[in-house]
């Protein structure tokens, strides 16, 4: 059996805890969370600015860099791992990660929240939708991009240089195909010709 297979069996096996439950384990109230379904949430920012504020204590492990086995356990399953470790042996532990992005979900990696026994479950729902964010990033960012070649459309009343444009355009994977592309081809109508590409979200 494929390793990603292995992972997804354990992840569906598992019995998950209510949000609310994992924010106590972290001596945080209700009130402090907002909640997505029973297994997601957000902490609120009155009270990560509370807790920094009182002074409270804790230490960091940082995972930065790690070359990852071939089927791809790298910093994510170490980290989770750790976290797990760290929590059973009595200290109160939290793990941050990024949020992961579409492409090694669907390339050879697997589900990009872990692997084996150190995985962040609901793994599809991380990995595809999560609380929303990425795709809010996402269209913010490409807003900004529309409304640039819209300025360089319409006169360019800022004299911009097409030529020392940096800002590109987001998507949610690494796709090579879109690194260095050119926009405005097909007419007039479509804004300024020129080089560009697409960064990950």
């Amino acid at each position: 059996m494929k390793k990603g297979n292995i992972d997804i069996e354990i992840a569906r096996s598992a019995k998950l805890k209510d949000i609310i439950e994992i924010a106590k384990l972290l001596k945080l109230s209700e009130d402090d969370i907002i909640s997505y379904g029973r297994y997601k949430a957000k902490i609120k920012m009155d009270s990560i600015k509370r807790v920094l504020e009182s002074g409270q204590q804790g230490k960091l492990i940082l995972v930065s860099a790690i070359t990852p086995t071939p089927a791809g356990e790298g910093k994510t399953t170490t980290s989770i791992g750790l976290a797990m470790a760290m929590n059973r042996l009595g200290y109160r532990t939290s793990v941050a990660l990024r949020e992961p992005s579409l492409g090694p979900v669907f390339g050879r990696k697997g589900g990009a929240a872990g692997g084996g026994h150190s995985q962040v479950l609901p793994m599809e729902d991380i990995n595809l939708h999560f609380t929303g964010d990425l795709h809010a990033v996402a269209a913010a960012h490409n807003l900004i991009s529309a409304a640039l070649d819209s300025n360089l459309h319409f006169h360019n009343l800022e004299g911009i240089s097409i030529r020392n444009i940096r800002w590109k355009r987001v998507v949610d994977m690494n796709d090579r195909a879109l690194r260095n592309i050119v926009i405005g081809l097909g007419g007039k109508a479509n804004s300024v010709p020129r080089e560009t590409g697409f960064d990950i979200t």
